[in-house]
């Protein structure tokens, strides 16, 4: 190769630690790897050359001797053929066992993220899918909690072949194609890939005589009850999971793998009074324009059904917010309870008789400052507010 320091083939500095050493060869590796470049031959040539810096700057002790001396020290094992590779393991880790070691690095980094999810897909244990179920509940439901019993209709083994796909007497044989192991091996370059085999789809057997009650897929469709715990407290958008109530595994694993798991989705209605936020509970009352001026009790319902007094203070405002420590929500596996907030909205009275407007105008004449500040202050500025205005327009 060409005297170009290993440095400068991994774009690195000499500085570099070996985390840096590692993940500048990746890149590289990927890059210039003859798979990815199919009869390049400069690409196929800097590959090495990046694999040969990769195996001197890896190493501690070949790294060190290459700082000090450079490429003359490992020009004379290089000179010497495969022998003097075979004795280059104080120089370069074995230059001999280099190459395979360099290719072993390609395999457990570079193809681990190009076909790794292959591998993993071939050597994971396979289950059934999983499967999800809407339940929408009250507010009052989620409040105290409850036991749902739900339908679903949802795959099951098939009874009639118990999920393997054969007729009655028959048994699946290993698929021809791929002698039962569910995958085929292809050649390329210098790898061997394995895919799904196509005839089988993976499964590695093959039936002759399929079901007749499930076509061969070893699963029908049935109609099933099952239980759920709704926690106390539980909020909008929670998802609970039932382990192993999904679908059951594919036919060629049904005896080897679980089923998948149910996910309920929990949404909770809204609430004709009551608006919930984490834990409290908010609603906003009328009260009579009276009660809010002479103060006293009005009653509202609970979640539970009981009635909750609610003490209205002399002069309540319109707006003004009373809270009720421990009437809201429940919390979730808690014995805790949030706070009930009753925002109060004065009405004001309509339709009024003769006589309650008599009464109302003899009320408004005994009315001063003391009896509505907010008012009588808005409109007393107002009045500076204009006598300001006019001064300023006639000095």
């Amino acid at each position: 190769m060409a005297e170009t320091s290993y440095y400068q083939l991994l774009g690195i500095e000499r500085d570099a630690d070996e985390a840096a050493i590692k993940s500048a060869y990746r890149k590289l590796a990927k890059q210039y790897h003859p798979d990815r470049n199919p009869g390049d031959a400069a690409a196929e040539s800097r590959f090495k050359d990046i694999n040969e810096a990769y195996e001197v700057l890896k190493d501690k002790q070949s790294r060190a001797a290459y700082d000090s001396l450079g490429h003359a020290a490992f020009q004379a094992q290089k000179n010497g053929g495969m022998g003097g590779m075979g004795g280059m393991g104080a120089g370069m880790g074995g230059m001999g066992g280099a190459g395979f070691s360099s290719m072993s690095d390609v395999f457990g980094n570079i193809f681990d993220d190009i076909l790794g999810a292959q591998t993993r897909r071939r050597t994971a244990r396979p289950r059934g899918e999983d499967l999800r179920y809407d339940m929408p509940i009250s507010l009052e439901e989620a409040y105290a909690g409850k036991r749902a019993d739900i339908a679903i209709t949802a795959p099951v083994l098939c009874d009639a072949c118990a999920g393997s796909g054969a007729a009655a007497g028959t048994h699946p044989i290993p698929c021809p194609a791929c002698n039962g192991s569910g995958r085929q091996r292809t050649q390329q370059g210098f790898f061997t890939i394995e895919r799904p085999c196509p005839q089988c789809r993976g499964r590695g057997e093959s039936i002759a005589s399929p079901c007749p009650q499930c076509s061969g897929a070893g699963q029908t469709r049935k109609q099933r009850r099952i239980s759920v715990d709704i926690p106390a407290g539980i909020e909008n958008g929670t998802r609970i999971r039932l382990a192993g109530e999904g679908a059951p595994p594919p036919r060629a694993a049904a005896g080897n793998a679980s089923p998948g798991d149910l996910y309920i989705f929990v949404s909770v209605r809204p609430h004709s009074l009551f608006e919930r936020q984490g834990a409290d509970l908010f609603c906003r009352v009328p009260v009579a324009m009276t009660t809010a001026a002479l103060g006293g009790d009005i009653e509202i319902p609970g979640l539970q059904g009981q009635r909750l007094k609610i003490k209205i203070p002399e002069g309540c405002q319109g707006g003004h917010r009373l809270r009720l420590r421990g009437k809201g929500m429940s919390v979730l596996r808690s014995r805790e309870h949030g706070d009930l907030y009753v925002e109060v909205n004065v009405e004001t009275p309509r339709r009024l008789s003769k006589k309650q407007k008599e009464l109302l105008a003899a009320f408004a004449a005994e009315s001063g400052a003391t009896t509505s500040p907010e008012a009588s202050g808005f409109f007393e500025g107002l009045k500076n507010f204009f006598a300001t205005w006019r001064e300023a327009r006639n000095p």
